[in-house]
């Protein structure tokens, strides 16, 4: 029996239209949704029949009480690093596979992250929409050089980020979960407590992976130890952070702004506290979206589903 591919919900568009479904195609059928499942009865009925499936959008989820529900499906990969989307100890207990994409497009968000620091930096939307309404009402923006910028995490992307803001004069830190000396020397990053680095960072970059462990990591208490004035960008994802809290600590006047590409619930709602910032630069979720990017995780991709086929999974999570 041919083996069939799922991507169940290719919106926005990523996978749709690229040349490297046709190396699936040459292995079995591959089926495509270019919208969205309405509600999970819808997933199961797309999902049902695959043993293989693409999830290249992390707002579509799938939780235990659907995986459960597919009974020959064998193998999942996200076209990214992270797995927030998928219940892994349900995957695990059903025998599924997991893959991602490890550091594959790092450059790329880490250049997007820096791309919204420098965008705050300079008030960027918020001059120009003053402008925009025929107001000449300048503000000062902040000169970067010399400041100190903290990372949240040490992996790829987060070097990434660390390396551009050396690279414009910038000093860095980081906080990890798994500091050590050979690491530090080996990152030419020097690694400090989180309370430290939110204290002492003019620039805090958030890159931690979103699991149980990070779910609401930076709360009230932590954004409150930011230093006045600073400035805070999250290319992680949205429910590493409380957004209401640090939509608050920005209308205070305390915080100089935020740069942000990641939301809880995608797109977020009307009523999302950030939106009624002024100071934030706002992106939806697409650090990575560039065609060099969707390259890379797309041909990443069909290649983890390629080498399951072949019994030899590669960058498992489960």
């Amino acid at each position: 029996m041919p083996k069939v591919i799922v991507i169940p919900a290719d919106d926005p568009p990523q996978l749709q239209g690229s040349p490297h479904l046709d190396r699936l195609r040459a292995v079995g059928e591959v089926r495509l949704w270019t919208d969205r499942p309405a509600d999970d009865a819808e997933k199961v009925r797309r999902a049902i029949e695959a043993d293989c499936l693409i999830n290249s959008r992390s707002a579509i989820k799938w939780p235990g009480e659907v995986l459960r529900r597919l009974p020959r499906l064998r193998m999942i990969t996200v076209v990214g690093i992270g797995t927030d989307a998928i219940d892994l100890e349900a995957a695990r207990q059903q025998g599924i596979v997991v893959s991602n994409l490890p550091g594959r497009t790092a450059p790329i968000v880490a250049e997007h992250a820096f791309g919204l620091m420098l965008a705050v930096a300079k008030r960027a939307w918020y001059q120009t929409s003053e402008m925009k309404q025929g107001r000449w009402q300048r503000c000062d923006n902040v000169y970067l050089r010399g400041k100190m910028l903290g990372v949240i995490g040490a992996g790829p992307i987060a070097q990434e980020m660390a390396a551009l803001g050396k690279a414009i004069g910038m000093q860095a830190q980081a906080w990890t979960f798994q500091p050590s000396a050979e690491r530090s020397a080996q990152l030419g990053l020097k690694f400090v407590e989180l309370d430290d680095l939110l204290r002492t960072s003019d620039v805090v970059s958030l890159h931690l992976p979103l699991s149980e462990k990070t779910r609401g990591f930076l709360g009230k208490r932590e954004l409150q130890l930011l230093k006045p004035g600073a400035l805070f960008i999250n290319t992680a994802r949205g429910a590493v952070i409380d957004n209401a809290a640090l939509a608050d600590e920005l209308n205070s006047g305390r915080l100089g702004g935020a740069g942000i590409d990641v939301f809880e619930t995608e797109p977020p709602p009307p009523d999302h506290p950030l939106l009624a910032c002024a100071q934030v630069v706002l992106t939806p979720h697409i650090a990575d979206q560039t065609p060099e990017g969707m390259e890379l995780l797309n041909a990443g991709a069909v290649d983890n589903v390629l080498a399951f086929l072949e019994g030899k999974p590669r960058f498992r999570v489960v």
